[in-house]
């Protein structure tokens, strides 16, 4: 069974710094496109950041320069760098996958089981 283990949420003053990971477990033949997602109490999901299996990243609006995203394919590991948070930050992370269950060009889209992020002073 194929799983999306999320670690490193947590609470963090205004202006302090958090990593977030998130490691694809199971069998499976390939992890393609990853991102991070956050929903905030009473918002919808919104997308934080995207990364390909290749390395090519973008970042919405409201995080640029602030968060950074990187992923280390031989460990299926994605991370979420993020510096100078804001309380407008909190809000629980999902990370997000599209794996290969087995080598071909077909993928599946798992969901991690979310981590909270509180940032206050």
């Amino acid at each position: 069974q194929v799983q999306l283990v999320e670690s490193g949420g947590g609470l963090v003053q205004p202006g302090g710094s958090l990593r977030l990971s998130c490691a694809a477990s199971g069998s499976f033949a390939r992890v393609d496109d990853m991102a991070w997602y956050r929903q905030a109490a009473g918002q919808q999901r919104e997308l934080v950041a995207h990364i390909t299996r290749g390395g090519t990243t973008n970042y919405a609006n409201s995080v640029k320069g602030r968060f950074t995203i990187s992923r280390d394919n031989a460990l299926n590991t994605m991370y979420l760098q993020s510096n100078s948070l804001k309380p407008e930050d909190t809000a629980v992370y999902y990370c997000n996958a599209d794996i290969a269950l087995v080598n071909g060009p077909y993928t599946y889209q798992y969901w991690g089981q979310g981590a909270q992020v509180t940032v206050s002073s």
